[in-house]
């Protein structure tokens, strides 16, 4: 495999977060940190209950969401039962001095803007993938990270599995030989949507402040809990929420971070629906050397070449997978070895926990500066498959060169009132 190159310390010299001193002082008299989850859907509730259960290190003393019934929910899970820490305003939550850390599993539109506004309240945040909605917003919440001297985590819990990184150690020793390919794989079956109705709210919810920085669009049940994911107002398909976690380990594993070209193709061959993100995805990311495939399909409900999710690095002397089962090398003389297990969330939320304790940006296994080098690859492939055409990219800066249109896909418009926070 090939050793960092110049470019590439370059990069994260400028990008990343600064070291604090060895100590913390945060709010608890215990000795525990104060931790918040924002966003209390299936993960955020999963947050709440990992966060929780690491209770010599962090109590979860507050949740938030606008929707009244999840909040109450999650706050039951963590036996929180003062009204005052179940919030449904984000805003609130911020503004108590006694919270110490955030974790973010909000919609994707929401998590950069939140997690900036974290960090400029004093908080160290834990945000779920993908950490930002477009590749500009990704820019400034990694410099955000880099001014505010904040740990942030990215959600990329791969990078915390014991296995994983013996995988990575054993493609660094050369043992497979020259690794020109890495295919990061996501193949499984997501059931349609159907087609929703206009209609109001839930009662209790405040649609304008969930809505937040996207356009104002009239409430139906696809464009909520869930299902928000498929539309691009909030979501970034499933290559933004699930192929995240294999693109990382694929980029991860050949050394690279941005591609000099992107292609991209993808559409609706399963889906008849109010689905606008694609269900069949193939995009190629060409480095100096290598090549990064990633392959959706979310219409199967069997695996293909032995993953439903996964990714597979092809060498010389073999490959090497890495999926939900754990990671094996397949030798080209048919030969299977077992290297180790899977990603680990407990892992890499406990990471981030001792990593605040310790004021220590760079003990993160899975910083923001890799999380958004990842996250960009998810929104480059997004953008080509939108527009339809070859990206040539800058390999400094992530400005693509040959396409107006889709160079307007970096960024978005912010409604008024739900702007990104100035920085600098």
């Amino acid at each position: 495999m090939r050793n960092t190159n110049r470019r590439r310390m370059i990069q994260i010299a400028t990008m990343a977060p600064l070291v604090l001193s060895s100590k913390s002082i945060y709010s608890s008299v215990n000795g525990r940190i104060n931790h918040a989850v924002i966003g209390v859907g299936n993960q955020g509730q999963n947050h709440c209950q990992r966060f929780h259960s690491f209770s010599d290190h962090c109590q979860v003393v507050a949740v938030c969401d606008v929707d009244p019934k999840r909040r109450q929910k999650a706050a039951r899970l963590v036996n929180i039962t003062q009204e005052k820490n179940i919030y449904g305003d984000y805003r609130k939550l911020l503004a108590d001095p006694s919270i110490d850390t955030v974790s973010i599993a909000t919609p994707d539109h929401w998590h950069a803007k939140i997690a900036m506004e974290a960090m400029l309240s004093g908080k160290h945040v834990y945000v779920e993938k993908p950490c930002c909605h477009n590749i500009h917003e990704g820019l400034q919440l990694v410099q955000c990270a880099k001014q505010e001297n904040k740990c942030i985590q990215h959600g990329t819990q791969s990078r915390s599995g014991e296995g994983v990184k013996k995988s990575m150690e054993f493609l660094q020793s050369g043992k497979l030989g020259e690794i020109r390919m890495a295919k990061a794989i996501n193949h499984q079956l997501r059931k349609p949507i159907g087609i929703a109705k206009p209609e109001s709210p839930p009662q209790g919810v405040n649609y304008d402040l969930w809505l937040g920085p996207a356009p104002v669009h009239a409430f139906t049940q696809n464009r909520w809990h869930y299902n928000w994911h498929w539309f691009w107002d909030y979501g970034t398909g499933d290559i933004g929420n699930d192929g995240t976690h294999q693109i990382d380990v694929a980029r991860w594993g050949l050394d690279v971070i941005q591609p000099s070209r992107v292609t991209g193709s993808g559409g609706q061959l399963f889906y008849q629906d109010d689905h606008q993100t694609p269900d069949t995805q193939t995009i190629i990311y060409e480095y100096n050397g290598v090549h990064l495939v990633y392959e959706m399909r979310l219409w199967t409900d069997y695996k293909l070449e032995g993953h439903d999710n996964g990714t597979v690095f092809y060498g010389d002397e073999g490959r090497l997978e890495i999926g939900r089962d754990g990671s094996h090398v397949i030798w080209k003389d048919g030969m299977r070895e077992k290297l180790g297990g899977s990603g680990d969330l407990d892992a890499n939320i406990k990471n981030f926990i001792l990593s605040v304790k310790e004021n220590n940006p760079k003990a993160l296994n899975a910083p923001i500066t890799e999380g958004f080098f990842s996250v960009a690859l998810c929104h480059l492939g997004n953008i080509s498959t939108r527009v339809q055409n070859q990206l040539l990219v800058n390999s400094s800066n992530y400005e693509i060169t040959n396409d107006s249109s889709a160079a307007k896909l970096l960024g978005r418009e912010y409604r008024k009132g739900y702007e990104l926070p100035k920085i600098g």
